[in-house]
């Protein structure tokens, strides 16, 4: 029995370049596959004969290719104006049908894909009489009237797999190529196309240099709708979260042994541009994929969708590269995406997931003061990197003169960031509001320490959102970043944006490591105290954390719920805890942070043994799930990408992952262009860890505390209760 083809419809209004592109794109497919291309203008019944052509099509030639059997038609003679002769379409492995009505409703359940082509109206309608000369002329409304009926009773872009705006610039057929493969009807039949997709080649370049990250992130990127910088921005400091004393008599770990300063070692700086630029959102069990000009929408979980793209090494990691990111995946996932774990249906206004595909990028290694610079061969390759080199060159020169002069004792010099000096701190901060007055949070603590106390958890992490409206202008997310990384730089600092998304992070959590050799880390913080205002006050703030039960407590429950999220995908024996309730010091806080440590099962999906430990524990509470659905309760309102994760995944199955805490979201708010003007939402996410032992006044002040770093950068207040 033959086996039923594969049929790809490619529909759009008139002169939207669809036969151009089913041409092209069957010449690329019959690089491995026998392909039929069927053309509806061909059986149409005169200018009049959208509705009935339609009818012809679906009964008389796709209900038969459908089943893998022949399709006799009867043509048109759009000379006579009347039926020509019949003809016989073959079925192939994959059919392309091309023409307005290719995916109408009749047609669309016996359909693999559906296509949808844009174009500008007076680039369409120029198009399609330079194709048909004069001819098309006379008939242009009439048919463009019978279009518009058609579509408003048939939402067929609406409906589209993959939606291309086609600008005859040569780039449509190669973007839909990449968006195709995402579709998992199409997945069995693009085998070749997909193994092509894995089989890359990598390209790396080493620079001595250390060039001033937010001034090369500008030059690079700060055109780009779509970019990410995984910023190490506590490299540079002298302590970049100093770890706690040794035990006596134990040999000092040298600085760049240190957990924190191996945390710090690595800033990833990327865009969606270039050949292989690639950028997906996911809502609610919906993955959206730009892919240059075309945009594919693939339902199903996100998790499974990143088990598709991600988690099979496609590229060999470069000799003598020290990083672990080899170019691939880099973005946010928000907190909802516990839906897909355990946790309940929770919808967010920001989207659960936000990544870019980045085929080339900058990588800047702190430790040994280089920049790598790296590119997925493409025809595209050599300029990027041109471009590249003369931007780190650049930044460098930046660095280099915003250095400060070899100080004297006692003379103050300070280093300062040449990018982080033009962080504008608004003189009056944006007036924040909160979900949660201070009596109502004191009473959803209480009510938290009641489901302890019932034996529902054994702890909560209750948090609150902070919402704060403002003009567009007035938000500039840019110059906030910087002078939040200048204020509080981090580890696991962030600046990500998707286009009308901002996120600005100083994380100092690590979420989840996997190295492509199968090593598996985590890194819960739970336990934290502001800093001193003089060495002896900080000292005594820092003693009392690391002397606190109940904070070690809290820490220790955590370590506990992770050593079995870190279970389920690793080897027998290889779950360690390295580090229990150690402290380490950032610039506005001490925290309590432990690690643990996995070897991954050989074979184990990586994107499964990610949503394994999704959300993270240290901001859920233990036990997870039923803490979730307490949460759910409480909290009453979605955390957005407050508590979700910051990272990468690489293309050698390597994935670096961030709790996204102190992160401040901004979303712009378009006005009517009228009298309403654009403006700006900024929220920003505090919670802390609520145990049966816990003081409701201190829990609040606690997230006063971990509010201040992000709030004071913007010259702002926490709100008054």
């Amino acid at each position: 029995m033959t086996p039923a083809p594969v049929i790809i419809a490619i529909d759009g209004r008139s002169g939207a370049g669809k036969t151009t592109l089913a041409i092209e794109l069957a010449a690329q497919l019959r690089n491995h596959h026998k392909v039929a291309l069927f053309h509806l203008e061909d059986i149409y019944p005169g200018w009049n004969g959208l509705t009935a052509g339609i009818e012809r099509y679906v009964s008389t030639v796709l209900t038969p290719l459908s089943r893998a059997e022949p399709a006799s038609w009867t043509s048109w003679d759009w000379e006579r104006h009347y039926d020509g002769d019949t003809r016989v379409t073959l079925p192939a492995e994959i059919v392309i049908i091309e023409g307005v009505g290719a995916a109408a409703a009749d047609a669309r359940p016996l359909l693999s894909a559906v296509i949808w082509a844009d174009s500008p109206d007076d680039v369409r309608r120029k198009r399609a009489l330079d194709r048909d000369g004069g001819t098309y002329e006379p008939f242009w409304d009439q048919w463009a009237e019978q279009e518009e009926a058609w579509l408003a009773a048939d939402d067929v872009p609406r409906e589209a797999d993959i939606r291309v705006l086609n600008n005859a610039d040569g780039s449509a057929t190669a973007d839909v190529m990449q968006a195709l493969a995402y579709l998992p009807a199409l997945g069995p039949a693009l085998v070749p196309e997909l193994a092509a997709r894995r089989g890359l080649r990598l390209r790396a370049e080493r620079l001595d240099a250390r060039p001033d990250a937010a001034v090369l992130f500008e030059n690079l990127y700060g055109g780009s709708a779509n970019a990410v910088w995984l910023d190490s921005s506590n490299a540079d400091s002298p302590t970049p979260g100093s770890s706690a004393s040794a035990s006596p008599g134990a040999p000092a770990t040298p600085p760049e042994q240190q957990p924190a300063t191996v945390r710090s070692r690595f800033s990833i700086l990327a865009d969606d541009g270039g050949t292989y630029g690639q950028a997906v959102t996911h809502r609610s069990g919906e993955s959206v994929i730009t892919a240059g000009s075309a945009t594919a929408r693939v339902p199903g979980p996100f998790f499974r969708w990143l088990d598709t793209v991600w988690g099979r090494r496609a590229v060999r990691t470069p000799d003598g590269y020290p990083g672990d990111f080899t170019l691939g995946w880099l973005g946010c996932l928000g907190y909802e995406l516990k839906r897909e774990t355990g946790g309940t249906d929770v919808a967010a206004p920001t989207p659960d997931a936000a990544l870019i595909f980045a085929g080339r990028a900058v990588v800047l290694d702190h430790v040994e003061g280089a920049a790598w610079l790296l590119a997925l061969e493409a025809p595209d390759a050599d300029r990027w990197l041109t471009d590249a080199r003369a931007a780190v060159a650049v930044a460098a020169a930046a660095a280099a003169a915003a250095a400060p002069a070899p100080s004297t004792p006692g003379s103050g010099n300070q280093r300062t960031h040449a990018g982080g000096s033009n962080g504008v701190v608004r003189p009056v901060g944006p007036a924040f509001s909160s979900r949660d007055t201070e009596p109502s949070y004191l009473a959803k603590i209480a009510a938290a320490q009641h489901e302890i106390h019932e034996g529902n958890s054994y702890e909560v992490c209750l948090t609150t959102t902070l919402t704060a409206r403002l003009p567009a202008a007035a938000a500039a997310p840019w110059p906030t970043y910087l002078a939040l990384r200048r204020k509080n730089p981090a580890p696991f600092a962030s600046y990500l944006r998707f286009g009308g998304l901002t996120v600005a992070s100083t994380s100092p959590e690590r979420f989840l490591r996997i190295t492509s050799d199968g090593g598996m880390r985590a890194e819960p913080i739970k336990g934290t105290r502001r800093r001193g205002a003089d060495p002896e006050r900080d000292r005594q703030l820092r003693e009392d954390l690391a002397t606190s039960l109940k904070d070690r407590a809290e820490n220790i429950m955590i370590v506990d719920l992770l050593r079995n999220d870190l279970s389920h995908f690793a080897e027998p024996g290889s779950v360690t805890v390295s580090r229990l309730c150690e402290i380490e010091s950032y610039a506005t806080v001490h925290q309590m942070v432990s690690t643990i440590d996995a070897r991954l099962l050989p074979g184990s999906p990586r994107a499964e043994a990610v949503a394994a430990c999704f959300p993270a524990g240290s901001m859920t509470g233990a036990p997870k799930i039923s803490t979730m659905a307490i949460l759910d309760r409480l909290e009453e309102g979605p955390r957005g990408l407050y508590s979700g994760a910051i990272g990468y995944f690489s293309l050698n199955g390597a994935t670096d992952l961030a709790v996204a805490i102190r992160t401040l979201v901004t979303t712009a708010v378009a006005g009517d262009g009228d009298e309403q003007e654009s403006t700006a939402e900024l929220t920003l996410g505090v919670g802390g860890a609520i145990t049966a032992d816990s003081v409701p006044d201190e829990e609040y002040d606690e997230i006063r505390v971990k509010a201040h770093g992000v709030l004071s950068a913007l010259g702002a207040d926490f709100p008054d209760a």
